[in-house]
C-alpha cells in the first residue's frame, strides 16, 4: 500500500506559478512511476505528468513548456511546478503511483492522493 498527501494548492491570477508537492509513504520504493492527474468540474480525470524512478518525464500536450515534474526519492516526495497557470488549469490535482514501470500518463495508476484545489483567476 502507498499513501499519497498533495499539498500546495492554491487560487492565483492568470499568468501566475504554483507548486504542489506530494509526500509519499509506504511502500514508495515499490513504485516505478509517480505523476499528477487533475480533474475539473464535469470533466474526466486527466493525466498531466508522469516520472519514472529513472527521472523519465512525460506529459500532456496542453503543459508541455509550462509545468515540470520532478521527485526526491530520498524524501519521497515528488512536486510539480506550474508556470503562466491559465483558468484552464483550474482543477483538483492528484498524486498518483504505480507498480507497472510504463509510467505514461494515458496509462492506469493504481494509488492516488486525496487531491489540492488550484482555482486560476482571468
Amino acid at each position: 500500500q502507498v499513501q499519497l498527501r498533495e499539498s500546495g494548492g492554491a487560487s492565483v491570477q492568470a499568468g501566475g506559478s504554483l507548486t504542489l508537492a506530494c509526500a509519499a509513504s509506504g511502500y514508495v520504493h515499490q513504485q516505478n512511476c509517480l505523476a499528477w492527474f487533475r480533474q475539473a468540474p464535469g470533466k474526466q480525470r486527466e493525466g498531466v505528468a508522469g516520472i519514472s524512478i529513472g527521472g523519465i518525464t512525460n506529459y500532456a500536450d496542453s503543459v508541455k513548456g509550462r509545468f515540470t515534474i520532478s521527485q526526491d526519492r530520498t524524501s519521497n516526495t515528488v512536486s510539480l511546478l506550474m508556470n503562466n497557470l491559465q483558468p484552464e488549469d483550474s482543477a483538483i490535482y492528484y498524486c498518483a503511483a504505480k507498480v507497472v514501470e510504463y509510467c505514461k500518463i494515458d496509462s492506469v495508476y493504481n494509488y492516488f492522493g486525496q487531491g489540492t484545489q488550484v482555482a486560476v483567476s482571468s
